[in-house]
């Protein structure tokens, strides 16, 4: 993984700079106070410098500074590097006096105190180190965005050259079958255009209400096909074909019609569909016979609950959606503006 990679480099960074700080120190002390004396200055103060570093950008500063704790946040770096700056004095005499033999006056408070002032600068190098830190973090998120910006339109071209490649493999069909069997021949055209509406039209916010209508009948037509007896579905339609709606919004009604209201054993199966534009409106009817099982009559399910919801986000209150459930006839009406 990509980020796996960064934080990895990024812990190299920090190892390679500690490394750096210890041998600087180390090597800088070597000519004057000799190895061993050298080596423990270097241990405990770089170890001091590590705990005042990363207890600053690990603790203090994201659970008090960040949190707007500003006078906590003052208070608790004051305690910090007071403390962490005797520990660092205590530890140094000790260390001299115990592997070096140094004769060394017993370490007092004001002694202590004194090791004190060199945190701070310290702490203030804490805050350059977290400010690299958020560079190399921000650095390697756009890296990643733009990693992800690169997968998705890559995604987009696959997404976008197999569905044009169905289509003109069905172009190609259709243009053969057309000379043996015309009827067919139109039904893999109607099919066509149903995939290609949902290609290109439906991730719109509108279309073209002819276009919508055009949706509809190819989606009857290829529904009628698988209907033993056929079906007399009347569609009265009145309105201005440029007119523009959500697409799919109309979708529902016809898709139950085929679902619920078709009963493939009865050679009549009357579907009653009207489309008018009234008084800066759009109504839209479907009327159908129900459909009787042994188990009782089929349920509509979750589609107009669906059609519901995407109603209420479209037009708010704007809108009148009426359901005529009979125990014989299911009549659906769908009333809104026009935009």
């Amino acid at each position: 993984m990509q980020l796996g990679k960064f934080r990895f480099n990024l812990i190299q960074l920090q190892v390679l700079i500690w490394i750096s700080v210890l041998l600087l120190i180390f090597f800088s002390l070597v000519p004057m106070d000799g190895l061993p004396k050298s080596l423990i200055y270097t241990l405990v103060n770089a170890t001091s410098y590590a705990v005042i570093i990363y207890g600053n950008i690990l603790v203090l500063y994201p659970l008090l500074y960040e949190k707007k704790r500003v006078a906590a946040y003052t208070v608790s770096v004051v305690i910090f590097l007071v403390v962490t700056g005797m520990l660092r004095g205590y530890a140094s005499i000790s260390l001299y006096r115990h592997f070096l033999g140094l004769k060394i006056p017993p370490a007092t408070a004001l002694t202590l105190l004194g090791y004190v002032p060199g945190g701070v600068l310290i702490y203030v190098l804490s805050l350059v180190f977290r400010i690299a830190i958020a560079y190399f973090t921000i650095k390697q998120q756009a890296e990643e965005i733009m990693l992800q910006k690169s997968q998705a339109e890559l995604n987009l071209l696959k997404s976008q050259v197999q569905p044009h490649f169905l289509f003109n493999t069905l172009n190609n069909i259709y243009s053969r079958v057309y000379k043996v069997d015309p009827p067919s021949a139109g039904l893999i055209g109607r099919l066509s255009d149903i995939m290609r509406y949902f290609v290109d039209e439906s991730p719109k916010d509108v279309v073209p209400l002819a276009s919508e209508v055009a949706f509809i009948e190819n989606y009857m037509a290829l529904e009628k096909i698988r209907i033993r007896h056929g079906a007399f579905i009347y569609f009265e339609k009145a309105y201005d074909p440029e007119l523009r709606i959500p697409p799919m919004l109309l979708m529902t009604f016809t898709e139950n019609i085929f679902k619920h209201g078709i009963d493939k054993s009865q050679k009549q199966n009357p579907v009653n569909i009207s489309l008018i534009q009234k008084d800066g409106f759009l109504l839209f009817r479907t009327s159908n016979r129900k459909v009787m099982t042994a188990a009782g009559p089929k349920n509509h399910g979750f589609g107009i609950a669906n059609l519901l919801q995407r109603l209420q986000m479209l037009y708010g209150s704007r809108f009148e959606l009426q359901i005529n459930d009979q125990p014989d006839c299911y009549t659906a009406s769908l009333k809104i503006p026009l935009l």
